[in-house]
């Protein structure tokens, strides 16, 4: 049944709603792309993906294992599942937390059958002695299982089904040598996306939900997604949410005050961005000033700083990294609107 239901008939602009209530609880997985041609940008990527799986398609062979790494939200996933749909292959998905025992690997290891896929999100937080069954899965389908302890024990060596391992990680390098090594179809790394390109998916993504956007609430969401296109749907569905309330189109006017409700402003920051800008500025008069220290005057975690808020700010150079510490840039000043201070444009000249 579509949202679009006899109560709210008359009332509602019908370009509010096409996506059918079945799938509102799986919206994410609607958006997501489910043909080559649907997924934009990572153009090097694809290209070298559809000859590694056209090679092993003519060879009859499974995909070689593959790695994809990189920040939240730029793809990942949905390569693996296409990468399924090009392969004909079924897909059994899991993650690093959820392997907490040798015995859960094994597991699903051996369900496996002759040319599925297993996609391991977060691959990163697998236990390291859950990697050392992985070697030899991989590289020679074999998955040694030790039975007993003491000098009774004894190991059994099961022979496994031809498969894909596809890796997901934004923290490669907390894999291990080793594990990194033998995915010998390829270490990928998905790049941030162009305006261009993140204007497309929005454009694709409103289609698909079936909402009216002009040009210009699109070009607004772009430039607020911080080049991640489930940021960029995230905005988009809020513009939505908020256009259907008020009954009016998505328009420049109607997409800026939903933003202004979430706290984002024009260059994608929210709150928690601002203020820890405004701290660097405020109380240690623009850095350089540690982690640790701007932690605790934002009273949040640092990991949380590093992870979360950092990774963009570094990537618009509102923020620099020294040895000393964290230091707001110029163009940080410029946008906070805060002059910029005179000792530091003395040190400049």
């Amino acid at each position: 049944m579509s949202i679009n239901s006899k109560k709210n008939k008359g009332n509602k602009p019908a370009h509010h709603n096409s996506v059918s209530g079945e799938n509102l609880d799986f919206l994410d997985q609607t958006l997501r792309p489910s043909k080559w041609d649907e997924y934009i940008g990572q153009e090097n990527i694809k290209k070298n993906l559809r000859i590694l799986l056209d090679a092993a398609r003519e060879r009859g062979h499974p995909p070689e294992h593959l790695l994809f790494y990189g920040p939240p939200g730029l793809g990942k996933t949905t390569l693996a599942h296409l990468i399924a749909k090009e392969t004909s292959s079924q897909m059994r998905s899991t993650s690093g937390p959820a392997i907490e025992k040798i015995g859960d690997l094994a597991s699903i290891l051996t369900n496996l059958s002759p040319g599925d896929i297993l996609f391991i999100d977060e691959i990163h937080r697998l236990n390291k002695s859950i990697e050392e069954v992985l070697y030899p899965a991989m590289e020679s389908g074999l998955l040694d299982i030790i039975i007993g302890k003491g000098p009774s024990a004894r190991t059994i060596q099961l022979e496994l089904p031809a498969f894909t391992l596809i890796g997901a990680t934004t923290r490669v390098a907390m894999l291990s040598s080793p594990l990194r090594s033998r995915f010998s179809g390829g270490v990928f790394r998905l790049e941030f996306y162009n305006p261009n390109e993140i204007i497309q998916i929005i454009k694709r993504s409103a289609n698909i939900l079936g909402v009216s956007l002009d040009k210009m609430a699109a070009k607004d969401i772009g430039e607020r997604s911080r080049f991640t296109p489930r940021t960029a749907n995230y905005l988009l569905k809020r513009a939505r949410d908020y256009a259907q309330i008020q009954k009016k189109d998505i328009d420049q006017n109607i997409a800026r005050e939903a933003f202004n409700l979430l706290g984002i402003d024009k260059a994608g920051l929210n709150f928690s961005d601002i203020a820890l800008l405004k701290t660097i500025a405020d109380k240690f008069r623009g850095g350089p000033v540690g982690l640790n220290t701007l932690a605790a005057s934002l009273s949040e975690e640092e990991s949380t700083i590093e992870e979360f808020n950092e990774p963009y700010l570094l990537q618009i150079g509102f923020l620099e990294r020294t040895p000393k510490g964290r230091v707001l840039t110029k163009r940080a000043y410029k946008h906070l609107d805060i002059d910029f201070p005179k000792e530091k444009q003395e040190k400049l000249l």
